[in-house]
Parts: structure tokens; sequence; C-alpha cells
């Protein structure tokens, strides 16, 4: 009888069976546009990089503006902030430093960090053309890219890293299900 009771009251009050978001007063609705630009995937590829373009010339007139004051004014870091450049060649050796130079296999992924992740206390602020550039100025950095070798969608995904056949595949199987040891959840 009570339960009886208790589900004619929900009734009356109205429920429904879909949820509705509580007021918090904290934030607001993303917009379709900003839910796009953090949809962005980028891969090694090059698959899901946007229109745009830079050279690392133009990239240094961005990175003196934007990151020397984190990152200084050729890469070499600053504490607590690390070095972008240098390294390349010592992660074999006794002394590695893991640069994004030195480091990382892609450099796609460069530019998808440094588009979502920079500059530090305005992440997501840079458009597509300044971090084609800065991309360029880092690379340039450590001669990866030259000063007016221009990145864009096209070009970017055949720059070759220093460290890019410095990985291990995994050689489970792909098919493991997700919370199987070794694979993330």
């Amino acid at each position: 009888m009570f339960s009886l009771l208790l589900i004619l009251l929900a009734a009356s009050a109205g429920t429904s069976p879909t949820p509705t978001r509580p007021e918090t007063r904290i934030g607001r609705v993303a917009s379709e546009q900003e839910i796009q630009a953090a949809s962005l995937n980028v891969f090694p590829s090059g698959k899901g990089l946007p229109a745009g373009k830079g050279t690392a010339r133009q990239g240094k007139l961005v990175y003196d503006a934007r990151c020397a004051e984190c990152h200084g004014p050729r890469g070499e870091g600053k504490d607590p902030y690390p070095p972008l450049a240098g390294g390349v060649g010592s992660l074999a050796t006794d002394h590695p430093l893991p640069t994004v130079n030195a480091y990382w296999p892609y450099a796609t992924s460069v530019w998808d960090y440094v588009r979502r992740a920079m500059p530090y206390e305005h992440p997501g602020t840079l458009t597509a053309d300044q971090v084609y550039s800065v991309t360029g100025f880092i690379l340039s950095l450590d001669r990866i890219v030259a000063e007016d070798e221009v990145l864009d969608r096209e070009s970017l995904p055949r720059v070759q890293m220093p460290n890019r056949d410095g990985f291990i595949p995994d050689p489970r199987p792909p098919d493991l299900p997700s919370g199987a040891p070794g694979r993330g959840r």
C-alpha cells in the first residue's frame, strides 16, 4: 500500500523518466562551434588537421610573444617549464634529455598538443595558422624543418621526427577487451 502511495505521489508531482539538468549557475552551455573545436582529433597520418599554414619564421614572432616567457627564447626551458629543443640523439645515453624534438615521434602530435594546451595560461587561443607556425619554430630549433618551410595539413605529417622509430610496437592483439591487463579502461 505504501509503495502504491509513493507511485501515485510521484506521478502527481509531474516527474519524468528523463533527468533534468540541475541549475548550478556555474559556467555556461558550450556553443556548437566550441564543441567542434574541442572535438578535433589529430592523428599521426595528419587526418584531422585543419586548414591553415605557417613557417618557423612566422612562428618565431608568435613564440616570442606567447611562449618564450616560460620555455625560453630558444626552447631551452625555464624552471619549472621544460625545454622543448635539444637532446636529439640523447635518449639512448646515460643523460637523456626527453624534449619535444628528441622524444616525440610525430610532428602532428606536437601540433595537437600546442593547439590544445598552449599557451599555458590561455590554452586553445592560438589560430590554426599560429599553431602551424609555432610548431614549425619549435621543430626548426633542432633543424628538423627549415625556417621557411611551409607546414600545413599535407606537409606536417611528412616531417620525420628524430625519434619516430624509437618506440616499440605493442605486440598484443588489438581485440583485447578494454579491461584486460595492460589495456586502458
